[in-house]
This record gives C-alpha cells, structure tokens and sequence, in this order.
C-alpha cells in the first residue's frame, strides 16, 4: 500500500500530456479547491480528475467491481465512502461554477479517444 501514489500517475501523466499536445494548458493540483483536483484550466472554470478504476469503483471495468478477499468489510466500506465523497466534491466544485471531467484509469490509455473527450469537453 506504500507504494500507490496518489499524484504523478501513469494516468494522470498520460491526461496531462494529451491536453498539453492539444493546447490545453493547465494548474496541478490546487489546494484552494475542493478535492484537489489532478488539472485545473482557471481560465475556462474546469477541472479533471483522473480516477483509478480500483479506488473509486468504476463500474464498467474489471478492477472497479473487484473487492479484496481478504478483510472484505474494511474494502467495501473504504470503497464506498471514496465513492460518496468523489459524488459529495463534484458537487460542490459544479455548485461554485467550475466544469467536472472525470478520466478513468482504463480510458486513459487510448490517445486519439482522450484527445477526443477532452476538445468534447472544453467544447472546441
């Protein structure tokens, strides 16, 4: 458990650099924001969140509807209050104006889809 990082993931890397070759430029991490999210675009009020499949329970993936053997009543609460809170922080950043784009770890892997998604949702 150590070794999982919750910034400067192979995801996040993979976003960051498709927004960046389609001219997006963008803040890390703000502090002043709810949840923190991975990318702000102050100047368009929008900001993505790179979600792991696993931490947050992607639904339509293999590693979002899996739950440790081990302990399961730990995980299934942990998994469950992650997910309340990703609901609870969307909606307070879209109540203070800002867009909310969230990039799932297993979408992050094609380039052409990303780039696609990402002009869908700055709307150029």
């Amino acid at each position: 458990m150590r070794r999982i990082r919750s910034a400067n993931t192979r995801p996040e890397l993979a976003v960051r650099s498709c927004a960046h070759r389609c001219g997006y430029r963008f803040g890390l991490r703000p502090t002043d924001l709810p949840g923190k999210p991975d990318l702000v675009f102050r100047s368009r009020k929008a900001v993505i969140f790179v979600h792991g499949c696993f931490w947050h329970q992607h639904g339509t993936c293999i590693d979002g509807s899996r739950i440790p053997k081990t302990n399961r009543k730990y995980w299934s609460e942990k998994l469950r209050r992650n997910k309340r809170r990703d609901a609870r922080v969307i909606r307070k950043l879209k109540s203070l104006g800002w867009k909310v784009l969230i990039v799932w770890e297993c979408q992050a892997v094609s380039g052409t889809q990303l780039a696609s998604r990402l002009r869908r949702f700055f709307g150029s």
